[in-house]
């Protein structure tokens, strides 16, 4: 089973940047979708980044322009840029990863997921 293990939280002030690390092991398959999640407590989980197994990028319009989702192949090591950070981005952010669907690919979606890591926390100071 893939395990997801992601870093790189922690605090900061607004404007300021972040970048978070989820590493990938025993990875089994012959690719993984990967996203960023993040939870603010008592909300549901918000899509905030995606990447497909062919490298295409998405984001939630509230980050856009400011967050950057990567992939390092040779590290098995996802990353989310985070820059010109605001309060509205504190948040626990999640690395989640799922073997792509044979028919729609990489789905967007919150369910479809089912590799979680535990999280890690970002509090963006005004």
């Amino acid at each position: 089973q893939v395990q997801l293990a992601e870093s790189g939280g922690g605090s900061v002030q607004a404007g300021g940047s972040l970048r978070l690390s989820c590493a990938v092991s025993r990875y089994t398959y012959r690719s993984l979708c990967m996203a960023w999640f993040r939870q603010v407590p008592g909300k549901e989980h918000e899509g905030v980044a995606f990447i497909d197994t062919d490298g295409m990028t998405n984001y939630a319009d509230s980050v856009k322009g400011r967050f950057a989702i990567s992939q390092d192949n040779a590290k098995n090591t996802l990353y989310l840029q985070m820059d010109s950070l605001k309060p509205e981005d504190t948040a626990m952010y999640y690395c989640a990863a799922e073997p792509p669907d044979h028919d729609d690919g990489c789905p967007r979606t919150l369910k479809w997921y089912n590799i979680w890591g535990q999280g890690t926390q970002v509090t963006v100071a005004s």
